[in-house]
């Protein structure tokens, strides 16, 4: 007889929503290169959950692996190493609000993902929503180009981060069905790690900082990544997969409260109702999957 969870699921994942707001304002305040705490977040992280997995005793779970599953952790790693290297990048170049807005776009493309290459049928109504998304966003790329060639470089940062996103969502959504969080989230986090490490040396990205860097680093990963990220991949297990996704739209509206309230950071209203327009046609694809 299976035992429910220990902690209620909805409560967890409200949790969870509030951590991953935080990660655009803490990684505003960092002064490191975007590479460098896209690295440090996945290395601190990976060292954090990899005790518990030893401790849990699944390592030797990991040998027992074939080949192909092994194959799609690393792509589920190297797709989001991608995503956080680009978005984070993103950061620097345009505002809270329009970056967290354009990365939550990976819905759509999840939707033409599946269609083109997995066959999945994209119905009316996602169809619907697809439109009403690209719509939003681009009348936030629109004024984006008011305020700056940099703003739009940011703005195009961040929907490959969406892209980067929804591929490592795609990759990763099956092995969730056969694995368990730990055996799944450490092996995707160690391979990230270890792919953004290496674009920093390649790079020449420095990656040596004053002790403040180091604090706002492990602040990035406990919050936004192991109370954040972490945490609604546990939730995925006992809630709709329809219900986690729907939520996650909190983040840019908590995101942007945080920015206006801690970085001054006021959006312009045609930015507002690009977003709202984006984040209806967001649901709608999600609520539609």
């Amino acid at each position: 007889m299976s035992r429910g969870p220990k902690l209620p699921p909805k409560a967890v994942l409200l949790v969870s929503i509030a951590a991953v707001s935080t990660a655009s304002i803490l990684i505003r305040m960092s002064s490191a290169h975007p590479l460098a705490i896209a690295a440090y977040r996945m290395i601190i992280s990976t060292l954090i959950l990899a005790p518990f997995l030893i401790l849990s005793g699944e390592p030797h779970g990991l040998r027992d692996l074939d080949r192909n599953v092994l194959l799609k952790l690393i792509g589920a790693g190297f797709f989001l190493a991608l995503h956080f290297a680009t978005w984070i990048s993103s950061l620097s170049l345009t505002s809270v609000t329009s970056s967290v807005i354009f990365v939550h776009l990976d819905p759509v493309f999840v939707a033409f993902i599946s269609h083109f290459i997995l066959g999945e049928r994209i119905t009316r109504r996602m169809l619907l929503g697809i439109i009403t998304a690209v719509s939003g966003a681009s009348l936030i790329a629109l004024e984006d180009i008011g305020l700056g060639e940099g703003n739009l470089q940011g703005d195009l940062l961040s929907l490959i981060g969406a892209l980067m996103l929804g591929l490592y969502i795609l990759s990763g959504r099956r092995l969730r069905q056969s694995l368990d969080l730990l055996t799944y989230v450490v092996p995707v986090y160690g391979t990230a790690a270890t792919i953004l490490t290496a674009g920093c040396l390649i790079a020449g990205v420095p990656f040596t900082y004053q002790s403040r860097e180091y604090i706002l680093f492990t602040a990035i990963a406990l919050v936004p990544m192991i109370f954040g990220h972490t945490l609604y991949n546990w939730a995925l297990r006992y809630l709709k997969a329809s219900i986690v996704s729907t939520s996650l739209l909190g983040e840019p509206v908590g995101a942007s409260i945080l920015a206006f309230l801690l970085l001054g950071e006021k959006p312009t209203p045609v930015m507002l109702l690009g977003a709202l327009i984006t984040l209806i046609g967001i649901y709608i694809c999600i609520r539609s999957s």
